[in-house]
């Protein structure tokens, strides 16, 4: 009985928490044609500096490889298409700001 009291609590945390992981769930199932490895090289081509930051991500419609790259003091974003590899963002961030 103690056992069947525990599962309703624990079912209904389970279910209260698919929300906030769903596009984490849609990110493990759509895979990448360019892999983490491949993104980073490119990334680095464009932007020479220290990769800060990697995130997987639904932007705009696509998937991407985002990467923070400290440059020179300022971070460079460089965001590279996970289907064909090419880059879709090269952006500066601006002094001081927090994404």
């Amino acid at each position: 009985m103690a056992l069947a009291a525990l599962s309703i609590p624990l079912a209904a945390y389970a279910a209260a928490g698919q929300d906030r992981d769903e596009p984490r769930a849609e990110a493990q199932t759509f895979r990448p044609k360019v892999s983490e490895v491949e993104a980073r090289r490119v990334a680095l081509v464009v932007a020479h500096g220290q990769i800060v930051e990697t995130e997987y991500e639904k932007e705009d419609g696509g998937w991407r490889w985002s990467f923070d790259i400290s440059e020179n003091g300022r971070i460079h974003e460089i965001g590279v298409d996970a289907m064909t590899g090419k880059v879709v963002e090269d952006s500066w961030e601006a002094p001081g700001s927090a994404d």
